[in-house]
């Protein structure tokens, strides 16, 4: 529907008011109910948004109201939320853009217009995902395009030492790109001998060809890296351009520019927005789950499924039951060794406590002021571990500082502190009578936090650093669990020597064998990325006090601008005297693009089934994340990561250990090179300008050569290449009909899985890379792929063939119908045990429906579409669980797949169910929101479930098979009506 906005038959157009300069805005504040000025600050701009959408069919005056009476009607009104855009990972983007265009298709077929299917809401896409570490300067690489590895542990170096990196090799040098390498090329080299003890070698340390394991001349490791991703990913890139060009209201950012959650702090907030002379609040969904970073500058934003993106995209709301807003009052003083990730660690675990699932959480107090921008961010950043929908950071003058010395001019200043002051949406944190009113209280007193990591298998398991040595020992006894490895004391002590490079090392229980600093996610701060390279280090390494050779090393900054201030603060160079260079810009560790271990690591970590460690400072390490090796994994601010690289184990009391000694025996501790809190401050004040923000928005409107040469149709429809195994038509709207089918009843159906608790959307639907023994790669295979050329499951979700025998292939997934880790499955009326896929494709062409049984927390993790575009393809037509995750349980919503909820107190075993039984399950003609169903079995018993549909819209999608098949029909029945109304703000 098209909305006027300033026209006078609008419901609420009379609250129009209008700033000094003469622009219009909607505001609350003329209604002159005192409710308002009670209203978290959240809730405000989920209210001024009901206000200016309300057109009577998505929003109704009721939705207004229900929102103004927040205090009694929260978590029992559904309300609409129309965010003021739409922000795209490539991951999950691409499939999003794939069903758009596939959308055309049909809707060209049904004789209507194609170029009606365009994003009503404005979408931005970032190209951030696809980057792979083919380079890296500490280590060799195997193979650009890693096949899945070996299931098996890792470990680690003694504590101290003081071996420097091999030097360079002679002889002839690779090119580096995919068949460029000569036979002399390929000769082979002398090895080492003996050990350098200068920095010099280690900055002349060569770039290794991942193809035949021998020099390259190019010395740039990201640049190198960055080549590798374009060429890898023309194909999706060729998709991308088409998009920018074909669609209204797209925006792509290019790769190689930054990670999609920094690039939206840093270009894409606008905090407000105006269109058509009229001002209110940014605000933003999106498919990536560190989207809620953006409330920590005072914009409202959370992510959703890729489903849920494509609705918003073509015009409809997000509809949420009014949330619960929890205030969290900051009080204390910060203490001067914590970083932003113990502030950001220490306020998760109080979160987590707490059992906030699925509220917003608002921050107050006298704290709040000492916290800067990029602090707020971080935190906001972690909302996700804790469950909450948002970590809302009202905007103050801390923010406005902050804005100052980014890209607001003083007339942006002006106008977005007066628009915000006059709607009330402006906070002075140290004036309590402003404190709104909310649903409860948590106090969090600043000064309690110490340094601490997470691990070594859950971001919520945290440890205090001065207790890691014992923690971790501690593990080695426990039973298997998350926090236990079960290894018995006489293995405890083992230690396997290996020769790496021409000289021998050790491996232990908690050797550190991969060491990522990643400065996106929970570690966008300046200042802990500074602390991680101060000019202090440099004693670390004029010391002899470098990473071991063996362990991956890498730095993938978040965007350009983190390059730019580590490079002018002079941080930079010790960060790659250290071993840390950046390798390119975007995802890499945290979705499991890390290489190959050196084959000699994983053989001495099979040989001694060692529990070897990765350290990073990312926000997600489930267990065979980073790498199939590695069982144990810590999350660590950067700097720690940096410390306990140069340990080489997480076995070390920083208190009483030494790092490492100099060449004259002396002892080095952590303290000795651990920078002060006013040293980083100061240095982050000196770096992070105005100039920064300035370089990174050239740098993004310039675009790369790579990008800007590309060459796509200008049609209105996509021209499909059939033969491309990247991008392919999905199915999704094979035989879709005009009139809405009747509900169909799930006769007699089979159990694909057998599913426990904490089923993540990893084990759903991997994001990494492809194992050569999938049924993904056996589909590859046949289209003449070399696992060189299968690149990852989130390059290829533009591939329904792929992903879709992508889904449940995590090597971790743990089905009770087989007793083991792996992506198999029971076939039950053959009782073979067979792949996932396979055996749903024959459930499939015998015409047998299928559900899933699980336990509690089934979907939680990373938002991904395919979690539930996968098992819908698989032929899923429910699961069953004790408790889903939210935000998954709305996506399967959103495909047409029921979210079934065992009654309270029951579950598979209570109810006796060995899963081998067949399931029916009859639905009504008129479903309604959260409506008790009746599941029937083979052997004649029969239990009761709740179908999880929220709200009457639910219901709706599901009748209609899924969200896409509803929208596709809305654009058919409604023409060109469906297209209006296209919103096209510009930044203030």
């Amino acid at each position: 529907l098209s909305i006027n906005f300033s026209s006078s038959e609008h419901p609420y157009a009379h609250l129009i008011d209008t700033l000094p300069d003469g622009i219009k805005f909607y505001n609350p504040c003329k209604l002159g109910d005192p409710r308002y000025d009670k209203l978290p600050l959240s809730v405000r701009i989920l209210l001024e948004a009901a206000i200016r959408n309300c057109d009577g069919f998505y929003t109704k005056e009721e939705d207004v109201q229900n929102i103004l009476d927040w205090q009694e009607q929260q978590e029992k009104a559904e309300v609409p939320f129309s965010p003021a855009r739409v922000l795209l990972q490539d991951f999950t983007g691409i499939p999003a853009m794939v069903d758009l265009a596939a959308m055309r298709d049909v809707v060209a077929k049904q004789g209507m217009d194609p170029d009606l299917v365009n994003p009503k809401c404005p979408t931005d896409l970032i190209v951030d995902h696809s980057l792979q570490i083919d380079y890296s300067k500490c280590a060799i690489q195997n193979a650009p395009n890693p096949g899945g590895g070996d299931s098996s542990n890792q470990s680690q170096p003694p504590p101290r030492s003081t071996a420097t990196r091999p030097p360079s090799r002679g002889g002839s040098h690779c090119g580096g790109q995919r068949g460029s390498c000569s036979k002399a090329a390929c000769s082979d080299l002398p090895a080492s001998s003996g050990r350098p003890t200068s920095v010099q070698q280690i900055e002349n340390t060569p770039l290794l060809c991942p193809f035949h394991l021998q020099p390259v001349s190019e010395v740039e490791t990201a640049l190198k890296n960055q080549e590798m991703e374009l060429q890898r990913n023309k194909e999706r890139l060729h998709f991308f351009k088409w998009c920018s060009k074909a669609f209204k209201n797209v925006n792509v950012v290019p790769p190689d520019v930054g990670a999609v959650h920094q690039v939206n702090l840093e270009y894409l907030s606008r905090v407000v927005q105006v269109s058509d002379g009229l001002i209110y609040p940014d605000s933003v969904v999106g498919t990536d789950s560190h989207t809620t970073m953006i409330n920590g500058l005072g914009i409202l934003g959370w992510g959703v499924g890729g489903i849920e993106s494509e609705a918003v995209m073509l015009g409809q709301p997000v509809s949420l039951t009014l949330p619960q807003v929890v205030g969290c009052k900051l009080v204390g003083s910060i203490n001067p060794l914590a970083t932003s990730i113990d502030i950001v660690l220490g306020i998760t675990k109080h979160l987590r406590q707490a059992g906030i699932s699925g509220k917003f959480v608002e921050f107050f107090g006298p704290g709040v002021s000492q916290l800067s921008a990029p602090d707020r961010t971080t935190i906001a950043n972690m909302c996700p571990e804790y469950n909450a929908t948002v970590s809302f950071f009202p905007i103050d003058h801390v923010t406005l500082k902050h804005f100052k010395k980014t890209n607001f001019t003083d007339e942006k200043l002006k106008l977005l502190e007066s628009y915000m002051k006059a709607v009330n949406l402006f906070r002075s944190y140290e004036e309590s009578s402003e404190d709104p009113q909310f649903s409860e209280v948590i106090e969090i007193n600043l000064s309690s936090m110490v340094p601490q990591v997470s691990g070594p298998k859950r971001p919520q398991d945290r440890v205090a650093v001065s207790s890691m040595k014992d923690d971790f020992q501690s593990c080695l006894n426990e039973k298997v669990g998350f926090k236990g490895f079960h290894i018995s004391k006489e293995k405890q002590d083992v230690r396997v020597p290996f020769l790496h490079c021409g000289q021998e090392y050790q491996l232990a229980h908690g050797s550190v064998v991969i060491a990522a600093v990643i400065s996106c996610t929970n570690n966008c701060n300046p200042s802990v990325m500074l602390t991680a390279g101060m000019p202090n280090f440099k004693a670390a390494v004029e010391a002899g006090l470098v990473v071991k050779p063996y362990i991956r090393t890498s730095l993938a900054p978040g965007s350009g601008m983190v390059t730019h201030y580590l490079n002018t603060s002079g941080v930079l160079p010790y960060f790659n005297q250290l071993g840390f260079e950046v390798i390119g810009y975007g995802c890499a560790t945290c979705v499991g693009n890390t290489a190959p271990l050196p084959e000699a690591v994983v053989d001495a970590i099979k040989k001694g089934d060692l529990v070897a460690c990765g350290v990073l400072s990312g926000n997600r390490h489930f267990e065979g994340r980073l790498c199939d090796c590695v069982r144990a994994n810590y999350l660590a601010s950067p700097p720690l990561v940096v410390a306990y690289a140069i340990a080489g184990t997480v076995g070390i009391d920083f208190e009483k250990e030494p790092l490492g000694e100099t060449s004259a025996g002396k002892e080095v501790y952590l303290r000795d090179i651990w920078p002060s809190r006013e040293e980083v401050q100061q240095t982050e004040e000196d770096t992070v300008i105005s100039s920064i923000f300035k370089d990174l928005r050239r740098r993004m409107e310039k675009g790369n050569t790579f990008w800007n040469k590309i060459e796509c149709p200008d049609s209105v429809v996509f021209p499909w290449d059939h033969k491309s195994t990247y991008i392919r038509p999905p199915p999704f709207f094979t035989k879709l009909s005009k009139d809405i089918p009747p509900p169909q009843s799930i006769e007699n159906a089979h159990a694909l899985l057998f599913l426990g608790d904490k089923v993540t959307t990893d084990h759903i639907s991997p994001a990494g890379s492809i194992a050569r023994v999938s049924a993904a790669a056996k589909y590859l295979q046949s289209k003449r792929l070399t696992p060189r050329e299968f690149n990852s499951y989130g390059a290829r979700r533009g591939n329904d063939a792929v992903m879709m025998r992508g889904t449940f292939a995590s090597i971790k997934l743990h089905n009770r119908f087989i007793g083991k880790p792996g992506p198999k499955t029971l076939h039950i009326p053959s009782g073979q045990t067979l792949d996932v896929f396979e055996a749903a494709d024959r459930y499939q062409r015998d015409g047998t429906p299928l559900i899933i049984l699980a336990g509690k927390d089934y979907g939680s993790g990373n938002s991904r579409d395919w979690v539930a575009k996968g098992p819908y393809l698989l032929g899923v037509r429910a699961v069953i669980a004790e408790s889903f995750e939210k935000l998954h349980k709305s996506q399967l919503v959103g495909m047409g797949i029921m979210p079934l909820q065992f009654v309270a107190g029951q579950n598979a075993d209570t109810l006796e169910l060995s899963g081998k039984e067949r399931f029916s399950v009859a639905l009504p003609e008129s479903l309604r929101p959260r409506q008790q169903l009746t599941v029937r079995t083979s052997k004649g018993t029969s239990f009761s479930v709740t179908a999880l549909f929220d709200s009457e819209v639910d219901v709706i999608f599901f009748q209609h098979g899924g969200l896409l098949r509803y929208v596709a029909r809305t654009v058919v029945e409604n023409g060109p009506d469906a297209a209006a109304g296209e919103q096209q703000p510009t930044s203030v």
